[in-house]
């Protein structure tokens, strides 16, 4: 693997804090690397000197002659006077532009809903990032720096940004570092994890899962990590064992680890105790919509919606910006009425909502955590115990020192965790969360579906974090085509439809009524012929496993000093792996038409 850059010996220091100390890394061709770790020790920060933008206190960053580099920044903007085409396209004439079939792609997966010739200065926010990364894509980069690229784009965009991430590069060139906290992107796109913690970075093989496996066992190993800790990593483990069958496509011997490791772990959520203690709280009538029809200036958004949510439902919604995901959210908790239609709520629903604002902390900004937890109710229950506000505080992450902080002084992250103590300190009964993901590390993120896992009440969630979507909610629903369709099939049955609908020329903003793509059959002979392959496959794998495993051993014991005989062992370990990684990628094209 030809080497592209490298820092040495880096360390950074703040008047008030270590980031790093004597830090050595390398990137090569190939490489997919995601970065992980709390929010303040210093992934974006890494990635800007990796990019040359900031100088550390010592060591060096050293690039191959000839490589270039690119890097989406957090705080990058583009020149607000240019319109959205001269943003992304710069001086490129429209037939070159329009004849490069990279680009196209680019400006559909990103910008197809954007008017080519606004300016950018009349843009949301979230559409001048879009914007940004569009410019940074279409350009040629040896090694590409993205800094929360997810950020402002739906599950749709995700997705299109993980395929054209995979296939941008042919095989083995090019060079992807990320920082992110959508864990699912982190397993689409990283064959590397590196974790920065304590002025250290760490690297792990693999992506989100595999780093998460590994963590765990370095934990249980070295025995450092408090209990409670290692007790969430290990439920986080349970899920990714457990959870989205997705996330189970792996071939058998390589999750016997993990099968060890959870043989004595509970199912994430106990299903039917939740739905008792819902249907206890909450009786059977929680919010019924019945043939809801919503229309602005006589556009039809909605058209005969009916949704009856039970007690102790788990519905994630998905839907493109524009399609009405908002607005369904403020019909269920009455801050809108519909045009035609009813909406029904029970009689002890209490409804609370999560939003994206934050708003629910702007009145006690100038006070201190402690002032605030020591208004609230003395107790919560959850899971069959009892939980001070500090204890729940101490579970999202907040140490004692930080009680003493005023919310106005508190990162975007910690008032992101305190607005949802709150909320849940009132006992809601129906929850909604809208977009609750923002400004969280993945470390806070599985600490906050930790404390939801045991929160007995019916639960909607509207999230761009696939991952998250997949892990709190047990069920999906889109709003696609001014209707509300359940989705057995979950996010990737809603990637499919919104393929066909945009083959047939459905509007971005899911105006028309969108059918499902029907996946290619197997016949029934075909399926047999599949099966059977993909057991034998199977079974070589296993048996190249323990083949690989005897070289290991005959190396351990071999003469050190026999360069001739460790290099036949050398050439025979690699034979092995390399027949192995190619049986496993044919076991995955199989798995897949299998499963479609």
């Amino acid at each position: 693997m030809a080497h592209l850059l490298g820092a040495e010996k880096i360390s950074l220091e703040y008047p008030t804090k270590v980031v790093f100390e004597n830090i050595t890394i390398g990137i090569g061709e190939g490489d997919r690397i995601g970065i992980v770790g709390r929010n303040g020790d210093g992934k974006s920060t890494l990635m800007k000197i990796i990019a040359g933008r900031i100088e550390p206190d010592s060591g060096q960053v050293t690039v191959r002659g000839g490589v270039t580099v690119g890097m989406l920044d957090q705080a990058d903007t583009v020149d607000e006077s240019l319109t959205v085409g001269q943003a992304i396209v710069g001086d490129l004439a429209e037939h070159e532009w329009a004849g490069d079939a990279k680009i196209r792609d680019i400006i559909r997966g990103l910008a197809s809903d954007l008017d080519w010739d606004a300016q950018v200065g009349q843009l949301s926010g979230g559409q001048r990032r879009r914007v940004a990364l569009a410019k940074l894509l279409i350009g040629d980069w040896d090694i590409l720096l993205l800094d929360e690229p997810t950020n402002h784009l739906d599950i749709e965009g995700v997705h299109w940004l993980a395929e054209h991430l995979n296939s941008r590069w042919p095989g083995g060139t090019g060079a992807l570092v990320v920082v992110t906290h959508d864990r699912w992107f982190l397993d689409a796109v990283c064959t590397t994890t590196w974790e920065v913690h304590d002025r250290i970075l760490e690297p792990f093989e693999g992506g989100y899962a595999a780093y998460i496996l590994q963590r765990v066992e370095r934990d249980r190993q070295a025995a450092v990590v408090e209990q409670k800790r290692q007790n969430l990593m290990r439920k986080e483990l349970a899920w990714l064992r457990r959870g989205a069958p997705a996330r189970t496509a792996k071939p058998k011997f390589r999750i016997e680890a993990a099968n060890e490791l959870i043989a004595d772990v509970p199912p994430v959520r106990n299903a039917i105790e939740l739905t008792q203690l819902a249907t206890a709280r909450l009786g059977k009538d929680v919010v019924d919509l019945v043939d809801v029809e919503v229309a602005f200036a006589d556009e039809p958004l909605f058209s005969k919606v009916t949704w009856r949510i039970a007690p102790g439902e788990r519905t994630g919604i998905l839907g493109v910006n524009g399609a009405g995901k908002s607005t369904l959210l403020e019909l269920i908790s009455g801050d809108r009425e519909p045009t035609a239609g009813r909406v029904k709520r029970g009689k002890t629903v209490k409804i609370a909502k999560l939003t994206q604002q934050l708003k629910e902390l702007a009145e006690v900004e100038n006070d201190k955590v402690h002032e605030i937890l020591a208004r609230q109710k003395r107790s919560y229950q959850a899971a069959g115990q009892e939980f001070t506000p500090s204890m729940l505080l101490e579970r999202l992450g907040f140490s004692s020192a930080q009680l003493q902080t005023p919310v106005k002084d508190l990162s975007g992250g910690q008032r992101r965790r305190l607005q949802l103590l709150l909320i849940l300190l009132e006992e809601p009964n129906v929850l909604i969360l809208d977009e609750p993901t923002n400004d969280l590390d993945t470390d806070m993120l599985a600490a906050m579906e930790d404390l939801l896992d045991t929160w007995p009440g019916t639960l909607i969630v509207v999230s761009h974090d696939r991952y998250l979507l997949e892990r709190v909610t047990d069920q999906q629903y889109a709003v696609i085509g001014g209707t509300l369709r359940h989705l057995p099939g979950g996010v990737d049955e809603y990637l499919q439809l919104r393929r066909a609908e945009e083959r047939g020329g459905g509007a971005r903003k899911g105006s028309d009524t969108a059918t499902a793509e029907s996946a290619p059959t197997l016949s029934g002979a075909e399926l047999h012929a599949a099966r059977k392959e993909v057991n034998a496959i199977e079974r070589k794998l296993q048996k190249l496993q323990e083949e690989t495993e005897r070289i290991h051993a005959q190396m351990a014991d071999h003469d050190q000093s026999d360069f001739e005989g460790l290099g036949k062992l050398t050439t025979k370990l690699q034979a092995a792996e390399s027949e192995a990684e190619e049986l496993e990628l044919r076991w995955l094209e199989l798995s897949e038409r299998l499963e479609g």
